[in-house]
C-alpha cells in the first residue's frame, strides 16, 4: 500500500531558510537570493507534489539550478559594475544564514570567502558551497546537479584548491579576536581615524593593508582598492570625517563577524592580522544595504 503523503507548503517553509542560505552563498546577494527562493516557490506551486518524495532535496536542486542560470548573467553585470564589487552585507546574529557556531560556518558567509568564490566557475561554486557550507555528500551533490559523482569530486578538489591557493599567503597571519578584543582594536582604530592622528593610525595598520569600498557608482566611493599603510590611513581619516557627522555607530554581527554600522548608510568590516588592521571592506551602495535596513527595522 502506498503511504506516501504529498508535499505541502509547510514542507516549503521548513526548507526556506536553507534555500535562502544556499542562494546567498551562491550569488552574494540577499535580494537575488530572495528572488531565487520566490522563483523556487512558483515551481513548487506548479509541480505535481504527489511525486515529490524528498522535499528538501527537490527544493535544493531547484534553487541550485536557478542560481547556476543566474550566475551566467551575473558575471556580465559584475564586469559592468562601477568600482569594486562586494557581497551584500547580511545581519547574521539572528540565524538568517543558518547556524554559524563554528569558525568554519562563519567563514562560509564571510566577505573574504564570498569574494574568492567569484573566481570559480558557477558549477565549481555550487559544488563547493553545497559541500563546505551544507555538508552534502558527493553522491547527493551529483544528484542535485545531474552530474557524475566522480566529476563532482573532481570539481570540488579543483574549487577547494583554488580557494586554498588564494588564502595561502595570509593563512598563517589570520587573526580572529574575541568580541571584547575586537571592540578594543576597532575603538582604537576609530579614535585615531576620527582624531586625524595619521602617525598613530599608520601604527595600527599592516604594511600591505587593503581598503575596499563598494559604492556601485550610486554614492561616492573609491573606484579602486586603496593599498598600503600610508594611503589607507589618509583615506580612512577622510572617510571617518564624512561619517562622523551625527551618524550613530553601532556594532552588529554581519556575515559572521563583528562589523560597524554607520546608521543605515554604511557597513564597515575590519580584518586583522597579528593584532593589526589588514583589510577594511565598506559597503555604502544603498541598493546593497536594502536587505540589511529591512533586518534592522524588524530587530
Amino acid at each position: 500500500m502506498n503511504t506516501h503523503v504529498a508535499a505541502t507548503d509547510a514542507d516549503f517553509e521548513e526548507y526556506r531558510s536553507r534555500m535562502f542560505g544556499i542562494a546567498y552563498r551562491m550569488l552574494g546577494s540577499a535580494a537575488e537570493a530572495e528572488d531565487t527562493v520566490q522563483d523556487a516557490y512558483l515551481r513548487w506551486v506548479s509541480a505535481d507534489r504527489a511525486d515529490i518524495r524528498q522535499p528538501g532535496a527537490w527544493l535544493a536542486k531547484v534553487v541550485t539550478n536557478l542560481c547556476l542560470n543566474h550566475l551566467t548573467s551575473a558575471r556580465v553585470r559584475r564586469e559592468e559594475y562601477v568600482g569594486p564589487w562586494l557581497p551584500e552585507p547580511v545581519l547574521t546574529g539572528d540565524g538568517t544564514l543558518g547556524p554559524l557556531e563554528s569558525a568554519e560556518q562563519r567563514d562560509s558567509v564571510s566577505m573574504a570567502l564570498l569574494v574568492l568564490l567569484e573566481q570559480l566557475t558557477p558549477v565549481e561554486r555550487a559544488v563547493y558551497v553545497l559541500r563546505e557550507a551544507f555538508a552534502y555528500g558527493h553522491r547527493e551533490i551529483a544528484e542535485l546537479l545531474d552530474l557524475g559523482e566522480a566529476n563532482c569530486r573532481q570539481l570540488y578538489r579543483r574549487a577547494a584548491a583554488r580557494v586554498a591557493a588564494e588564502r595561502a599567503a595570509t593563512e598563517e597571519r589570520r587573526f580572529e579576536p574575541d568580541p571584547e578584543r575586537w571592540q578594543s582594536l576597532v575603538e582604537t582604530f576609530l579614535s585615531a581615524a576620527r582624531g586625524g592622528d595619521l602617525e598613530r593610525l599608520e601604527g595600527l595598520l599592516t604594511a600591505d593593508v587593503r581598503y575596499v569600498s563598494d559604492g556601485g557608482g550610486v554614492v561616492g566611493a573609491a573606484l579602486r582598492p586603496i593599498l598600503g599603510r600610508d594611503k589607507v590611513a589618509r583615506f580612512s581619516i577622510g572617510v571617518l570625517a564624512k561619517f562622523a557627522g551625527g551618524l550613530p555607530v553601532t556594532v552588529a554581527e554581519v556575515n559572521g563577524t563583528p562589523a560597524l554600522l554607520f546608521g543605515e548608510a554604511a557597513v564597515l568590516l575590519v580584518e586583522f592580522e597579528n593584532g593589526l588592521v589588514s583589510g577594511i571592506n565598506t559597503v555604502v551602495n544603498p541598493e546593497k544595504l536594502a536587505f540589511l535596513r529591512r533586518q534592522l527595522s524588524h530587530s
